[in-house]
């Protein structure tokens, strides 16, 4: 898998969780740039969502298998949206905190999509 998209996904979701983070501190919710931050860091994952289905389609093989790839490929496109989706309902510093925590569990979705790629 292309390991630049991996580490531009992991450092704008550090990224994300830091701002969002911020905004908790200063008891804020998630505001409009906010959600343009989840926005950007959701097009990535589903570009490297994208990627990945097409190397396995082009025969290409994951070390840990190719169910597990997948699950791992859908469960990190999944965790920002679903954070955000949270965070509309929860319109207190908690939306913030929500984002951010949904953000760093995608960082470390994509620590372990490189092993479960490279092995």
């Amino acid at each position: 898998m292309l390991d630049a998209l991996t580490v531009a996904v992991a450092v704008t979701a550090l990224a994300l969780a830091a701002w969002c983070g911020y905004a908790a501190l200063r008891d804020q919710p998630t505001k409009d740039w906010h959600f343009i931050g989840m926005a950007v860091v959701s097009v990535l994952a589903l570009a490297q969502l994208l990627l990945g289905i097409v190397q396995l389609a082009r025969g290409e093989e994951a070390d840990e298998g190719a169910v597990i790839f997948v699950a791992y490929l859908i469960g990190a496109f999944a965790a920002v949206p679903a954070a955000g989706f949270l965070s509309l309902a929860e319109r207190t510093r908690w939306g913030s905190v929500t984002v951010a925590a949904g953000a760093i569990v995608l960082a470390v979705l994509e620590v372990r999509l490189y092993d479960i790629w490279n092995g």
